[in-house]
């Protein structure tokens, strides 16, 4: 009995040794199944599209809610805008700093605007920079920051008191009155030209922001000054004086001409990856294409923006086409069409889109059938700008079918080669394997050149990607996810421009 127990006892043991083994042996072919990472050409491409939403400050359309609020308030209001975009994939904010010659932000050139603290020329209290609370917070949630100016507004109705510290008062000979009580800065004024682009250089000079933006604002709309024609006088006896041989309409579009060139030039002469954007009214002029009517914007806010397109004095282009696929007169395919065939140099062309019109089954169509049409008939460079983000906001159904449906994914900005060309090098990427969890972590020898990270990953035969921003450093990856196993991850580096780098993989 002692015997057959002694010997039962010797196989238990050979039996634990061998199983100890076995678990070791697997265990360290487990860990050992993870290659070291290499360059690999191969994989799927993340999506690349432009997402962005207009964000007003003028008379407190968007942000903030109302004047005065506290300077926590404003951050709130702000946070939740921000989540909201990179909740939904969007990947890009156009954010309004300057709404009648003010500012949202610390400058020496213009007073704090009234839309921000209920009274122009007084800073936020307790003391904050606004605009660059909105860059950081942006930049962490892996959202491009554009600033959106308005060049020559200098009181809007809204707007209050003008006070000692408005441009209107500091400034009288740059601007006219209009008979809504707003006030307008000449275009054609040199001072006027001189003040306005040392505000922008200011802004590309001292913040951290990814793009410049201008709306449709140039010479204001008839309605804005009752029908009659915008008081320049003495600016155009002066011209003709001079011996100017121009018609008014040619001299008051050369005005902006020369301003949007000197624009594009400073900003960069100043930060060359900074891209500047305009979106224009929508139609050039009725006729263009034939079947086209609405207003002349050539020959009403003299603003020639085909002009612009064609010399490539923009990095990218958002006609404003607030109308409906089936609007005849005004359809959106057929104006972007038109606007594709004038994109002569190549540059974005990123439709601006209404999602303010409603949340119904009808308008959730419309929107997701514009991006669609946008992505057939510009697939290289595909992308829409919202207006406004009030619209997403407030409409649950147009939102959720908005990231049910194209935004499921996340996408890229796409590049600006004409900008850089040249992609970043590639992380450096290291992985660990532990109880069933795959951490990947990575670095790079020059992160100031980073602005994104895209991590890619296979489940089976299936890739997905996720896209984090310039502090991530690391994500965990199940090793089975619905009992499919993790086979293959793979990390890039994305610049401020859109170049994306070689992709390091790593093969389970």
């Amino acid at each position: 009995m002692k015997t057959s127990f002694n010997l039962l006892k010797k196989g238990l043991l050979a039996l634990c040794c061998s199983s100890l083994f076995f678990y070791s042996c697997s265990t360290s072919k487990k860990v050992s199944t993870v290659a070291e990472p290499k360059v690999q050409s191969d994989l799927p491409k993340a999506a690349k599209e432009f997402r962005a939403a207009w964000v007003a400050s003028v008379a407190n359309i968007n942000w903030p809610s109302k004047p005065g609020l506290s300077t926590a308030e404003q951050q709130k209001e702000a946070i939740f805008l921000l989540d909201f975009l990179k909740n939904n994939n969007f990947n890009a904010v156009i954010f309004q700093v300057r709404p009648q010659a003010d500012a949202l932000y610390k400058s020496n050139l213009e007073p704090w605007s009234v839309f921000l603290t209920g009274k122009q020329g007084q800073a936020p209290d307790p003391y904050y920079d606004p605009l660059q609370f909105w860059i950081e917070a942006a930049h962490d949630r892996g959202l491009e920051l554009h600033v959106w100016l308005n060049p020559y507004r200098a009181h809007h109705s809204s707007g209050k008191t003008i006070t000692e510290a408005s441009i209107v008062k500091k400034r009288p000979d740059l601007v006219v009155k209009l008979k809504d009580g707003q006030y307008w800065m000449d275009p054609t004024n040199k001072g006027t030209q001189d003040h306005a682009a040392a505000v922008v250089k200011d802004i590309v000079k001292r913040y951290d922001i990814d793009g410049v933006h201008f709306d449709d604002y140039f010479y204001p709309y008839d309605s804005y000054n009752g029908g009659a024609d915008f008081p320049d006088e003495a600016g155009w006896a002066a011209y003709q004086k001079s011996g100017g041989k121009l018609s008014r309409g040619d001299w008051r579009r050369q005005g902006v001409n020369q301003f949007i060139e000197r624009v594009y030039k400073e900003i960069k002469a100043e930060k060359k990856y900074v891209k500047f954007g305009l979106s224009p009214f929508g139609i050039w002029k009725p006729g263009y294409p034939a079947s086209i009517e609405g207003m002349d914007q050539y020959n009403k806010l003299y603003a020639d923006a085909k002009f612009w397109l064609n010399k490539g004095w923009i990095d990218y282009f958002t006609p404003q086409l607030y109308w409906g696929v089936n609007t005849i007169k005004q359809s959106f395919p057929v104006l972007l069409g038109w606007w594709a065939s004038e994109n002569t140099m190549g540059r974005h062309l990123w439709p601006g889109m209404n999602v303010g019109l409603g949340g119904d089954d009808k308008n959730v169509d419309e929107v997701i059938n514009q991006i669609m049409i946008t992505r057939g008939m510009v697939p290289n460079s595909m992308g829409a700008v919202h207006w406004s983000i009030a619209g997403l906001t407030k409409h649950e159904k147009l939102i959720k079918g908005i990231v049910e449906g194209p935004y499921k994914k996340q996408a890229l900005v796409p590049a600006s080669p004409w900008l850089d060309d040249k992609a970043p090098a590639a992380p450096v990427v290291k992985t660990d394997v532990q109880q069933g969890q795959l951490k990947i972590s990575w670095n790079h020898a020059d992160a100031k050149d980073v602005f994104r990270w895209v991590v890619y990953y296979q489940y089976g035969n299936t890739w997905n990607y996720v896209v984090l921003n310039r502090q991530d450093r690391f994500l965990v990856k199940s090793i089975l996810e619905a009992g499919v196993k993790l086979n293959k991850i793979a990390v890039s580096a994305v610049d401020r421009t859109g170049n994306e780098s070689e992709k390091m993989a790593v093969l389970l």
